[in-house]
């Protein structure tokens, strides 16, 4: 499995996951810019995602909606505020109406994620940072971090199938 850690540290308002591929930066890099390889890997696999638009530069915003297994929609969007490529680029992650009108009582993060050299591949970095401990204890209850691990889980495979 390529997710090696996960912390949330309430006092710095973090959740951090840490995760090692057999892929080069670049090869990541892709998709994290392609939306139908982002497809394959936002949603957890019984969650699947479908980017409705996705341009990875700063002032952009991408709408998507995961599918649940009963069909239901669950809209969210990103407003990536800075691109670094292939090493990194940061956003903010919330949760929205159908519409992707932004869902103001759900929690926003700010996420940094990062990509680096190691041992012949990649070690990713994915950083959110919350406003509050209420925010980073509801999205934690809401089981961010399985649905977060199982989603990034899936890159080896798409990596491997490409």
């Amino acid at each position: 499995m390529p997710v090696t850690d996960v912390r949330h540290d309430p006092d710095k308002l973090t959740l951090t996951i840490t995760a090692e591929f057999a892929a080069p930066v670049e090869r990541i890099w892709q998709i994290y810019t392609d939306p139908r390889q982002l497809e394959k890997i936002w949603g957890p696999p019984d969650c699947p995602a479908t980017m409705v638009d996705h341009d990875l530069k700063p002032g952009a915003r991408t709408t998507y909606y995961m599918t649940g297994p009963g069909g239901e929609k669950f809209a969210g969007y990103w407003d990536i505020t800075a691109v670094e490529e292939p090493t990194r680029f940061s956003f903010l992650d919330g949760f929205a109406e159908a519409d992707f009108t932004p869902k103001p009582e759900l929690p926003v993060s700010e996420n940094v994620y990062t990509f680096a050299e190691h041992e012949g591949g990649t070690r990713a970095t994915y950083v959110g940072t919350y406003q509050s401990a209420d925010a980073l204890q509801q999205v934690l209850d809401m089981g961010v971090v399985e649905g977060a691990s199982s989603a990034i889980n899936q890159i080896d495979e798409l990596v491997a199938a490409q």
